[in-house]
């Protein structure tokens, strides 16, 4: 049995923080999901990835984990439990019905550990969801395979969810042994990005072109919201990068709803024609003290 290095699996150091290996996890399972990714061999690197974040994600594991790597394992190394070797069973999560490695086995007990009864595993996988989809929540289908077959779940996505949040499909997981009830998945959801706004907390950022006399004489202008488009009154005498509230027009929450915040960019048409050159210069001329650098 060979020694798995699990802080080289998801590419972080030894001492990373619970945010950076939850960071390098996303990233990778993202890469080599098996429903996305075509590169060769891309199921078994996703299985190894979530099997290295099942241990480094949870203190205890890790802490056992890293007792064990302190004693000058490589990946790859030739390796044996140590003797009185006994950490306990655990319910750790794999994907797709399949068991982790024996290293895993060898460590934290699971199906090798004998027949007693015992509640099965849960499995952990991403779930990539629009933000239209996050903002108004509905349901979504799953496919997970198991070995050679493949199960389809009906997943209900709460309105108002958030990238990292984690949906729990009860009973969904591994059969349990004994007479023992099955495990869940466990879904943690991955927001994509989106060509027009942008989440900062619970609010949405968007950014609206107006022209130079809109923001200069103020003017009310359609912007587009997650729920519609609203009209919003732009203030005289307004600059490119200010900022406008839309109050509870933001993410939903049961504390209550972020805002839309709308960002502003002025843009100029081009001088294309004489007439147009000219206007351009007679605007120069009745604004003789403006400096935009100064």
């Amino acid at each position: 049995m060979e020694f798995k290095d699990y802080y080289d699996t998801l590419g972080v150091k030894s001492d990373a923080s619970d945010a950076e290996i939850k960071s390098a996890y996303r990233k990778l399972a993202r890469k080599y999901h098996p429903d996305v990714s075509k590169e060769p061999g891309a199921e078994e690197r996703f299985k190894s990835v979530n099997e290295a974040y099942e241990v480094l994600r949870d203190k205890d594991k890790r802490a056992q984990y890293d007792q064990l790597r302190a004693g000058g394992y490589n990946a790859g190394d030739s390796f044996r439990p140590p003797p009185g070797w006994h950490p306990g069973a655990t319910q750790g999560g794999d994907f797709a019905g399949e068991g982790f490695s024996d290293f895993f086995e060898s460590l934290f007990g699971g199906a090798r550990a004998g027949p007693r009864a015992r509640r099965g595993r849960d499995l952990r996988s991403l779930l990539e969801i629009d933000l239209a989809t996050a903002f108004a929540g509905g349901k979504t289908r799953l496919a997970l395979r198991d070995g050679q077959k493949e199960r389809v779940l009906e997943v209900r996505i709460p309105a108002g969810i958030q990238s990292g949040q984690v949906i729990r499909l009860g009973g969904q997981g591994h059969p349990g042994s004994g007479g023992q009830p099955a495990g869940d998945v466990l879904l943690e959801i991955l927001v994509r990005d989106d060509p027009r706004f942008r989440l900062e907390g619970r609010d949405v950022l968007v950014t609206v072109a107006v022209s130079p006399w809109e923001a200069a004489l103020g003017a009310s202008v359609a912007v587009p919201t997650l729920a519609g488009t609203v009209e919003l009154r732009i203030p005289a005498g307004s600059q490119s990068g200010r900022r406008l509230r839309l109050k509870g027009r933001g993410m939903p929450a049961s504390e209550g709803a972020g805002d839309q915040i709308v960002e502003l960019s002025i843009r100029t048409p081009p001088a294309e024609d004489a007439a147009q050159r000219s206007a351009y210069d007679a605007f120069r001329l009745a604004f003789p003290g403006f400096d935009p650098r100064g």
